[in-house]
């Protein structure tokens, strides 16, 4: 297992090195002028100078590149243009709206998704099966910025039942508190959700299918077993190897796709802060929060990865 997470580490470390250049390099080639943003079109080339001095600007792109690097590394992050504070402070405050709606969103894609694959696959080729197939085709057709207009028109300005948009905070000294918390994230998790749940519907399906035609359910379903219990007990343990590799994926779907979703619900995220540090020109700010957006991506494949060994005794960690 020792060999299994050092190999693993190991690429970890590398994918991000690469994603640092990669973020660096693609930011630092865009056209505009940063100080020159932040002054406004007035500005002298005299006061344009002085500001790309204090920000650094004027050295060259692998010093900035190393800087960046170091200070990342002894856990000290640059200070943003916009805001004058450090980055680390505003994605802390901004990951407290991101990372619990991307949660409750992943929590309702696997409910949905799996409940109604598994559903569906018992029930193959008949009503059940081609509903479920219908509306996961119509849930992956459908944007998830389009879907979460229908919901605010449905639940905010025609029923009435929560607000068009924006985020009371997690405790009464914001104003708000952990149920009204809950309650201005649901409706853009559901709208997250909803384009997931249909993808992972029709993985868990197939998935299903495939490994009831193998010989061990047929041998199962010989010595008497119902296919409810053959599906229960042999089956589901053996689908959900594949599933597991499109949850890895749709999580790093849903982190991304939050960055949409927060911007038309209006919530204070990291999807929020990306649009204004890119209209900003905040370019130090944007590379931070995309490089801890692959970390995290990684970081759940990794989390995959050992779930497989534990998931199928059959796969050796030291083969991985």
């Amino acid at each position: 297992m020792s060999v299994f997470l050092l190999k693993r580490f190991a690429t970890f470390a590398a994918t991000l090195l690469v994603a640092s250049v990669l973020v660096f390099a693609v930011l630092d080639l865009l056209p505009g002028n940063v100080a020159q943003v932040m002054l406004g079109d007035t500005a002298t080339p005299e006061s344009i100078a002085a500001l790309e001095q204090k920000l650094g600007l004027n050295r060259p792109a692998l010093v900035r590149y190393g800087d960046w690097i170091g200070g990342l590394l002894r856990g000290r992050t640059a200070m943003s243009h916009s805001y004058d504070t450090p980055t680390a402070t505003l994605i802390y405050e901004r990951l407290q709206v991101t990372l619990p709606l991307a949660l409750m969103a992943m929590v309702l894609t696997v409910l949905i998704g799996i409940s109604a694959g598994i559903f569906a696959a018992a029930r193959q080729n008949r009503i059940g099966d081609v509903s479920i197939m219908g509306l996961s085709q119509l849930g992956i057709a459908v944007p998830s910025f389009w879907f979460a207009i229908l919901l605010i028109l449905l639940f905010a300005v025609k029923l009435q039942w929560v607000s068009a948009g924006g985020f009371p905070g997690w405790t009464e000294d914001d104003g708000g508190g952990p149920w009204d918390g809950f309650v201005a994230l649901l409706l853009p998790a559901v709208a997250l959700a909803v384009v997931q749940a249909a993808v992972l519907a029709r993985w868990t399906r197939s998935a299903v299918l495939e490994t009831l035609r193998e010989d061990y359910v047929r041998t199962a379903r010989a010595k008497g077993l119902s296919r409810r219990a053959v599906l229960w007990r042999h089956v589901l343990r053996n689908a959900m190897i594949p599933v597991l590799t499109i949850l890895g994926l749709q999580f790093a779907f849903l982190i991304s796709g939050t960055i949409v979703v927060e911007n038309v619900f209006v919530l204070p995220g990291i999807g929020r802060l990306v649009f204004q540090a890119i209209a900003n020109r905040d370019l130090v700010v944007v590379r931070d929060v995309v490089l801890l957006l692959v970390a995290m991506v990684v970081i759940v494949n990794f989390v995959v990865d050992v779930l497989y060994a534990v998931i199928d005794p059959r796969l050796k960690p030291s083969d991985a």
